[in-house]
């Protein structure tokens, strides 16, 4: 194999393809997940023809910024990838036209421009990785420093669910059942292990009144006697319920995640319960690092690397939480297998991760991969193949971005409300605490 000179590595091209991949009706606080969900999908391509494939959010937020931040790319080496970060500090957003109104309460935490950008340059590093490591041969995880681990830990993310999504809304259909009570969720976990070898648990919770959710949770713990469990209620409590559904778990649980919304509300749940408590709601960036860690309001960060901006940033996170006592784990919201090929090459490098990852992956029944990344014991194994690893299926890519170009718009911004009200009219977004 001919090195690669300085020349094949720079990018000529970046193609951005939003599609809209099949969701099915799982619910949360806000709502429920609409049939269809927006995914973005970045390749890069350098000088000798190789492709590194990315993948972020496709809500048409995103959209706005993703060609802006891609030219600027365009004529520079793969791997300048610092620079990247820095020249696209200076790509001017207009934050009212691509933010409309700045969401508060969404399940992604309180959303900026600053933010957003984050996401989109987190699909622009992957994709630069993987064309990188493709022309060096060198598996993405090596030039991050190489792996730690040969397999990755993956908990099953369970959810309450319909059984369908309502008659008439055009939908696929998938075999799950409905969820909506303790029996149904243990239901779920043991097709989860059954299917993947799931060992340990995470209920999406913020949906019934906390009673049955902790009953629920009692449910898998006696079906799963010594298996992790987590609850994810999204911020739905008040301070007060946080305590009181601590103090019911407090035996069973791993860890609380995000019970109360904001880190004052985190700080004071923290202060009078000895329940770990884990984010990915309050500590977004950075800059909220401090005031969460230095009020000891978080135990454990649940990072993604599309909100961090990248595996890189993914890495910088791991540090500062090990240099603070914090342990770290991995948030997911859906996503293709792009994403949790990138997601398991960095956790790979984090020594200190002691915590199963999210991956909502197995609720996604299409990818845009010509073979889906496989869940063996719960842990997908870290790939040693050049870049990420995966390939893509242009005649998926196809298919998918075609359903996203015949959408009248309506689901090319998720809207959790939105679909419950195809189910309940009235349905409004409740207010926090909503318990």
């Amino acid at each position: 194999m001919t090195a690669p000179t300085s020349r094949d590595l720079t990018v000529t091209e970046v193609r951005l393809t939003p599609v809209l991949v099949a969701d099915p009706p799982l619910l949360n606080t806000q709502g429920v997940h609409q049939p269809y969900t927006p995914r973005l999908i970045v390749e890069v391509v350098t000088a000798d023809g190789t492709t590194g494939l990315g993948e972020t959010y496709g809500d048409t937020k995103y959209l706005e910024l993703a060609r802006p931040l891609a030219d600027t790319l365009v004529g520079r080496p793969v791997g300048d990838l610092n620079r990247l970060f820095t020249d696209a500090d200076r790509v001017a957003v207009d934050a009212s036209r691509v933010l409309g109104q700045v969401d508060v309460g969404g399940l992604r935490g309180v959303q900026t421009a600053d933010k957003l950008r984050l996401s989109v340059l987190s699909a622009l590093e992957v994709a630069c990785l993987d064309a990188l490591g493709k022309s060096l041969g060198l598996p993405v995880h090596a030039l991050l420093g190489g792996k730690v681990r040969d397999a990755v830990e993956y908990s099953a993310y369970l959810f309450y669910k319909y059984a369908a999504h309502p008659d008439g809304v055009a939908a696929e259909r998938d075999d799950w059942g409905a969820a909506l009570d303790p029996a149904g969720i243990v239901a779920q976990a043991r097709t989860f292990q059954e299917r993947y070898g799931f060992t340990s648990f995470k209920l999406k919770g913020g949906v019934f009144p906390p009673d049955e959710e902790i009953a629920a949770v009692r449910a898998l713990a006696a079906a799963f006697p010594g298996h992790p469990l987590r609850l994810d209620p999204n911020g739905a409590w008040s301070v007060e319920t946080s305590l009181e559904v601590a103090g019911e778990l407090g035996d069973v649980l791993e860890y609380l995640e995000d019970p109360a919304l904001g880190t004052p509300a985190m700080a004071e749940v923290a202060a009078r319960t000895s329940v770990p408590l884990a984010t990915n709601m309050c500590v977004t960036t950075f800059a909220e690092i401090k005031e969460a860690f230095t009020r000891n309001a978080v135990q454990v960060v649940l990072s993604d690397h599309h909100y961090w901006g990248g595996l890189r940033n993914t890495q910088h996170l791991a540090a500062v939480c090990r240099t603070f006592g914090v342990g770290v784990s991995m948030h997911s919201n859906t996503h293709l297998g792009i994403s949790l090929a990138a997601m398991t090459h960095v956790a790979a490098t984090v020594p200190d991760l002691h915590h199963a990852c999210d991956s909502h992956y197995p609720w996604q029944s299409e990818d845009v991969l010509t073979e889906r990344l496989a869940f063996e014991g719960g842990t997908v194994r870290v790939p040693d193949a050049p870049g990420l690893g995966v390939t893509l299926d242009r005649d998926r890519l196809a298919a998918l971005h075609r359903r996203w170009l015949d959408d009248d718009g309506s689901l090319r911004d998720r809207d959790d409300a939105a679909a419950m009200r195809v189910t309940d009219p009235g349905w409004v977004t409740p207010a926090v605490p909503r318990w």
